[in-house]
């Protein structure tokens, strides 16, 4: 036996005496909660008289009621003002007027808000407004707390100067604005007058702007106050577009100028971004005189005296290059270049010279502002882009995109991956070129990364296998990206897993949804082997609802461009099996909503011919959720039938509802089915022939019908030139076994034919013809049937009929594409009298074969009779 240690208890006295006054904190913690509770005096001053009108239960709140009820009578303000503006105006704004001078932040910050909806739903008239409200909101402008409730009100009063007339603005603000803008005032209310000043210039003429604005900005300009002045020259990028180009270069231009050699560091700032927001509104000569230097100027100071300015540089660079492209020489277009790059990497390598201590003792402070102006690269590399051209980007800018692709901060890669699209679209032909860092960016680490690149995946994929916008699938680029999709699809699965892994179902769910776009990029068979039966395992192992849907819709998109009956078959059966008639009725429901997934991408003719049933057979599910969920589906379900065609399922369709009906034991799936009934019940079926009310629709499900039919006669095809290339290679020895046959007799049979049937060449040509014809039409469904017992059980259910309408609709399309469409095999099977019709139906067109064949066999022996004659 070993002794217990308690290494971690010391029960000393001194200790213990800390423990028991832990226990005191504990109890005291408790005493509030105590006190909170209302007394009954309190509760009664608290109620309020239900029979009083909510007019006068507001005054009385704002007269004798708390703080808190107050606050509620203010955020209620608008609703007043929709029922009763009037007496709203007459009795309850005073009585706010008169609270607010006394008020805290939150009732403050809530009049500003209900000010602000009742000038926006127009309760009243601005003039009205102006008349009741102004005055409130220019009373509390310059409210202590600067940073809260002063600004709500003046961003109130911005949003109220776009609405009021020139006049009112001139009497009630711009005329007080003048005596608020002195060095007497408070900082706060300079500060404000300079916000203020921005938003009138767009709203008086030239000449007023001119004699009375003006004047007030210059001197605001040389405030003895950096923040003034910081404040101040912000706003000269809304007074120049209110006062024209000519006032701006010789009024704003020299302000600026001199603003941006001032000592504060955030005045300089903002000196360089209003530059750099006007550069459209200078012209050639300012750019290269003015502008140009200052700039340059700023990039110089950016690593040595002045980094404030380096994450503003950095983010406004691509601006800058483009706006100043025309004026640079090439040794200044690679001097900016050389720059860009080397804010590209900052942070990454050490400097030369005698910043190498300084870069190896980074604070945790400049790490930040790094990985910031990084950011800002990749953020900027479209723009960079168009300023080197993208022929260029090889040689120029390609490795520094793969320095930001592959970069160790998350912010930096998540930028990039958002503007992959723009990049691609920019170079155009030369797309091929950063497929690798596609490929990079998919295998991220980082599920921000991902998520990024995933908005524009489908767009992306498309220009990468497309070479570009303008250029066809056959062109190089196109081809040698077809040659990496070997790398593309291990990383699109990939990513696809580290989503599923993860709990950012969202992710997973968008990345789902794009997918659906690689029918268009990757062969039919990579996505058979590759997707298609991964997204069947989401759909029965996922539990997150989104995910589901996702993957059942992109597996349905897959089918829909899958383009071998036997693999489109075989999903086709799985999905009945393990989700129609799946153990558990979660799989059932997700069922449903495959089903109407393939109402949507499907023709109608399809989903009768496979899912219309096992749809049906849902009404007999012992889980009243899925019969729920199959009763709202049932409307689409009959939309999807055709008179007289389908009319046997119609028939079935209204006997499982009259079972819902006589048999449903659940009141709420019972109210629906009733509901259904009604619904179902002022429904109109389409015909087969055209109608115009249909027309659209009609239209719309014959194409998906003809593109269906179009991808079995494809696969036909394929098949078929298969066959004869295997045929090609026998050939030669068929021709020399013909030779090696007696010369006398083949003489002898060519002289009868010659001699005894004038002009029969054509015919027996002809009848050569026609007997490969109808053997190849005999080999087809001789296939077909070959696959009844593979696919024998895709549909079990009871009293099915086969679909025999469907094979008369597609009667026009072709014998070869009506036969291996029209596969008895794959439709319902059918007890009683219909398995007989169906039979009989395919024993007939055997018959009919054989009867065709007996034809062209008689035509030979009479020709053989002839000729021993």
């Amino acid at each position: 036996m070993h002794p217990i240690i308690f290494s971690k208890m010391d029960f000393s006295q001194s200790n213990l005496f800390g423990y028991i006054e832990d226990l005191q904190e504990l109890t005291i913690i408790e005493r509030p909660i105590r006190r909170s509770l209302k007394t009954p005096e309190e509760i009664e001053r608290l109620t309020v008289d239900e029979e009083l009108s909510d007019i006068e239960r507001a005054v009385y709140l704002l007269s004798s009621g708390q703080d808190i009820q107050g606050t509620s009578v203010v955020a209620n303000l608008p609703v007043l003002m929709r029922q009763n503006p009037a007496e709203t105006l007459r009795r309850v704004l005073p009585k706010i007027r008169e609270v607010l001078h006394v008020a805290g932040v939150e009732m403050q910050l809530t009049a500003a808000v209900s000010f602000l909806t009742v000038l926006q739903e127009e309760s009243v008239s601005i003039h009205t407004y102006s008349h009741s409200f102004l005055h409130i909101i220019l009373q509390h402008l310059e409210h202590r707390d600067a940073a809260g409730v002063s600004n709500a009100w003046l961003e109130t009063l911005l949003a109220v100067i776009e609405a009021l007339p020139k006049e009112t603005i001139r009497h009630e603000i711009l005329n007080p604005l003048v005596s608020k803008a002195q060095l007497s005032q408070t900082l706060q209310s300079r500060l404000v007058s300079c916000k203020i000043m921005g938003k009138l210039a767009n709203k008086f003429e030239t000449h007023i702007i001119k004699r009375e604005i003006l004047p007030l900005v210059k001197s605001l300009c040389q405030d003895v106050e950096y923040e003034v002045r910081a404040c101040m020259c912000r706003q000269l990028e809304h007074i120049a577009q209110g006062i024209g180009t000519e006032l701006t270069k010789t009024v704003v231009l020299p302000e600026l100028v001199e603003l941006a050699r001032d000592e504060g560091s955030s005045v300089r700032l903002a000196a360089f971004e209003t530059l750099v927001n006007l550069l459209d509104m200078f012209d050639a000569d300012d750019r290269s005189q003015t502008v140009l230097p200052l700039v340059k100027s700023f990039c110089e100071k950016s690593f040595k005296a002045d980094e404030s300015i380096l994450l503003s540089l950095s983010f406004h660079l691509g601006k800058l290059c483009n706006g100043l492209y025309g004026i640079f020489t090439p040794e200044q277009h690679l001097r900016f270049l050389e720059f860009y790059k080397k804010l590209s990497t900052l942070g990454l390598q050490q400097e030369n010279g005698h910043n190498d201590n300084q870069l190896q003792l980074q604070t945790l402070e400049q790490e930040k502002k790094y990985i910031l102006v990084r950011k800002n690269c990749a953020y900027n590399f479209p723009a960079m882009i168009v300023f080197v051209d993208p022929k260029n980007f090889h040689l120029e800018l390609y490795s520094v995109f793969f320095c930001l692709c592959h970069d160790p901060e998350v912010p930096v890669r998540y930028t990039m991956a958002l503007s992959f699209y723009e990049v691609a679209k920019l170079l155009n032909s030369g797309v091929y070129t950063i497929h690798k860092e596609l490929v990079t960016l998919l295998q991220d680490e980082s599920l921000e990364v991902l998520d990024a690149l995933v908005g524009h995946l489908p767009e992306i994929l498309e220009l990468m296998t497309n070479g570009g916008e303008n250029n066809g699938s056959e062109s190089k680029a196109g081809i040698l990206m077809l040659l990496s999709i070997p790398d593309l699809i291990p990383a699109l699965t990939t990513a696809e897993q580290r989503a599923a892994t993860s709990l950012k179902w969202r992710t997973h769910e968008k990345l789902l949804q794009k997918y659906a776009c690689l029918p268009h990029i990757i062969s039919s068979d990579q996505i058979y082997y590759r997707f298609l039966h991964r997204m069947l395992t989401i759909i029965l192992t996922n539990n997150v609802l989104p995910v589901q849907k996702a993957a059942a819709r992109t597996l349905c998109v897959y089918l829909r461009y899958n383009r071998k009956q036997e693999q489109r078959h075989e999903v086709i059966q799985k999905l009945i099996e393990q989700l129609g008639q799946g153990k558990s009725y979660w799989n059932r429901l997700r069922f449903l909503d495959t089903c109407e997934f393939i109402m949507e991408l499907f023709s109608k003719s399809f989903f009768c011919k496979y899912f219309f049933l096992p749809v049906l057979e849902l009404t007999h599910d012992p889980v009243a959720n899925v019969r729920m969920k199959l009763c709202y589906l049932l409307p689409k379900v009959k939309s999807t039938l055709k008179i007289p065609t389908d009319k046997h399922l119609l028939q079935q369709l209204e006997l499982c509802i009259r079972k819902l009906l006589c048999q449903e034991k659940d009141k709420d799936v019972l109210t629906i089915v009733k509901r259904t009934v009604l619904e179902l019940d002022r429904m109109e079926i389409s015909v087969d022939a055209f109608q115009k009310r249909f027309y659209e629709n009609d239209l719309l499900d014959q194409e998906k019908e003809r593109q269906e039919h179009l991808l079995l006669e494809m696969e036909q095809l394929e098949k078929e030139k298969q066959q004869n290339e295997g045929r090609s290679t026998n050939v030669n020895d068929k021709i020399f076994e013909n030779k090696r046959r007696d010369s006398k007799t083949s003489s002898v049979l060519a002289k009868s034919i010659t001699l005894s049937v004038p002009g029969s060449s054509s015919g027996t040509s002809a009848g050569s013809k026609e007997d490969k014809k109808s053997k190849l039409v005999r080999s087809q469904s001789f296939s077909t049937q070959a696959l009844h017992a593979k696919y024998s059980n895709i549909d079990k259910c009871p009293n099915k009929s086969s679909a025999t309408g469907y094979t008369s609709s597609v009667s026009g399309i072709g014998k070869s594409s009506m036969l291996s469409y029209s596969d008895d095999s794959f439709r319902t099977h059918s007890t009683g009298n219909s398995g007989n019709a169906a039979f009989l139906s395919s024993s007939s067109s055997r018959n009919l074969y054989n009867s065709a064949d007996q034809k062209n066999n008689g035509n030979k022996e009479s020709q053989s009779r002839k000729m021993s004659m």
